[in-house]
């Protein structure tokens, strides 16, 4: 059957090209944007929709609304939320230089718990799961693909759902910053120590060694995946 694709409407496309905007740095943070007869005649819609997508914005954290006067772009780093995490992590054209670095230290506090807790709250189920990644194929596809899989079901096993909705904010980034990080064999081979040794933790219902095995092999994956950036950019060049 068909997919069909829905168009995308009038209001969130001038909602997606005022956040490129922002990021770009065309509308700089703590700059004013241009009166909305302007602006709206640049984005090529009308002011009532041009209005919906400020509305829309300045729910969301990335613009500061007052009737009677310019409407500011707010910093978004420091006034921002985790909608303003999640709409970043989904433009990787715009991604800072440490933006997933400063992710992959989030992961190193977030994982050590959510994996404690899930083995502590449903062992049998996370032994059952690693079990199935002992013999993964061995391509950066495949490693993505379980690997967001595991730390996905042990969100959902720590019985803390906000795990899991942090998480869900960044599964677009996740997978194509997988298929980079994978291409490295040495980081396949480190996954798959990782998978191994979280096993043997589990299997012996050790919640607290799961927690430093995981933790140490967060810290590691985060130089892991600077070097895999310096590989792809030597590829390049």
């Amino acid at each position: 059957m068909t997919e069909w694709i829905s168009p995308q409407k009038p209001a969130e496309y001038a909602e997606s090209r005022l956040v490129e905007a922002i990021l770009d740095g065309a509308f700089p943070v703590n700059s004013q944007l241009p009166p909305e007869r302007e602006l709206a005649e640049k984005l090529g819609v009308t002011r009532p929709t041009l209005r919906e997508a400020l509305q829309r914005l300045s729910r969301d954290g990335w613009l500061d609304i007052h009737h009677g006067r310019s409407t500011r772009v707010r910093d978004y780093w420091k006034e921002g939320n985790l909608l303003i995490l999640s709409a970043i992590a989904r433009r990787q054209q715009h991604l800072p230089v440490n933006f997933v670095p400063n992710l992959l230290h989030i992961r190193l506090l977030l994982a050590p718990e959510y994996t404690r807790l899930a083995i502590r709250n449903a062992p049998a189920e996370v032994i059952r799961l690693l079990e199935t990644l002992q013999q993964v194929p061995d391509t950066n596809e495949d490693f993505t693909r379980v690997d967001y899989d595991l730390h996905y079901r042990l969100t959902i096993l720590s019985g803390n759902p906000v795990f899991t909705l942090i998480f869900n904010g960044f599964t677009t980034l996740y997978h194509s910053m997988g298929l980079i990080y994978f291409t490295d064999s040495r980081t396949r081979d480190h996954s798959r120590s990782f998978y191994k040794k979280l096993l043997s933790a589990a299997l012996s219902n050790d919640i607290f060694m799961a927690e430093e095995v995981t933790r140490s092999v967060m810290r590691e994956s985060i130089d892991l995946w600077k070097r895999s950036l310096e590989n792809t950019s030597n590829k390049e060049k």
